[in-house]
């Protein structure tokens, strides 16, 4: 007797979960290795990035409280990044911590910074993001808010044309995937251009370098903290679950699926990547996008990759009344003490 569809795709999930036990019998060390390679693999094949950043300042503003530039960079492939950097004219320390801020879906940077999709100062309630790259350098931090590409200014012109908050993902998505690379990872190896821009920029601490960002933003937040040890700590909002009871469970943007992953890893073990660099998560208990009872399973399993590694206590999560948004608070006091309180090394140093 056949399987009914969703049968069929149930036992592909089973499949996958076979392999992936199949694949842990090595060492935690050996294992750790292996998937770096192999998640980094199916994410696409870009080419190493040693271009010199080409920094184009566009814009600088005095704020309250802070000054906004908007800078443009080069990232890959002939690409070009325009990004806010919010720099606060009270610094927490000197030099100052600073956090790369990534938006989800929406009309892009402008929407975590304090601004119109027209550009014009928010005049409207700032929804989902609110606005959390602002209150970010209202901590004391350096704000680098990157426009993701697909977003805002950086779609192509068939969608720039249209509403604001369409996004370019579907196209962009389905060229990468036919040429043997992932949306995921171009957004992931841009990132990384960030934080070279960061280690380079004069009052910044190249060694106390944070991501947070919120569900597709939370995707390149963790992965890119996964892949690039660099960052000290991430947050990731609205997004951390299981691929099997997320982005599987219903129909999500193209963004989110990385070919050949789930036989690989679950989310949990990618994000457990980051080990043992600090990693906060924040789920809302109504969060219909990337539902809370996956979100608390993923945090169980991350508390053990932790244990594993020796930092049990440098995961935490915030399970908040609310939904598909950022909650902060909770989170902004983890990355003070992540950022802000100095650590002594094996070499007996403070940092």
């Amino acid at each position: 007797m056949s399987l009914n569809l969703e049968g069929y795709l149930d036992s592909l999930i089973q499949q996958a979960a076979s392999r992936r036990e199949a694949g842990k019998a090595i060492g935690r060390e050996e294992r750790r290795v292996q998937l770096v390679e192999t998640f980094s693999r199916l994410l696409g094949d870009f080419p190493e990035n040693n271009r010199e950043l080409d920094l184009t300042l566009l814009d600088r503003r005095e704020c309250d409280g802070y000054v906004r530039e908007q800078i443009e960079i080069s990232t890959l492939d002939g690409l070009r990044m325009k990004l806010y950097v919010l720099v606060p004219e009270r610094p927490v320390a000197d030099p100052a911590p600073a956090v790369i801020a990534l938006h989800g879906h929406g009309y892009g940077s402008r929407e975590i910074v304090g601004l119109e999709p027209d550009g014009s100062e928010r005049s409207s309630r700032p929804g989902l993001h609110k606005d959390f790259a602002v209150s970010l350098v209202h901590e004391g931090y350096v704000v680098a808010a990157p426009e993701l590409i697909g977003f805002g200014e950086r779609r192509l012109k068939e969608d720039i044309e249209d509403a604001p908050g369409k996004s370019s993902c579907l196209r962009l998505a389905a060229h990468l995937l036919l040429t043997g690379r992932t949306l995921a990872g171009l957004r992931i190896r841009e990132t990384s251009r960030v934080v070279d821009y960061l280690q380079g920029r004069a009052g910044v601490n190249p060694d106390r370098i944070a991501v947070m960002g919120i569900s597709g933003g939370g995707l390149v937040a963790g992965f890119t903290a996964a892949l690039d040890e660099r960052i000290r700590c991430a947050v990731v909002s609205g997004y951390a679950s299981l691929f099997a009871e997320s982005i599987l469970s219903r129909n999500h943007c193209l963004d989110n699926y990385i070919p050949g992953i789930l036989p690989e890893a679950e989310m949990p073990e990618l994000l457990g990547l980051i080990a043992p660099r600090g990693l906060f998560l924040e789920c809302g208990d109504t969060d219909r996008v990337f539902p809370r009872r996956p979100a608390v399973k993923a945090y169980g399993e991350l508390q053990s990759l932790y244990t594993a590694a020796g930092a049990p206590d440098a995961v935490r999560a915030d399970f908040f009344e609310g939904g598909h948004e950022i909650h902060g608070e909770p989170a902004f006091a983890w990355l003070r003490e992540q950022l802000t309180v100095p650590t002594v090394s094996m070499g007996g140093e403070t940092q």
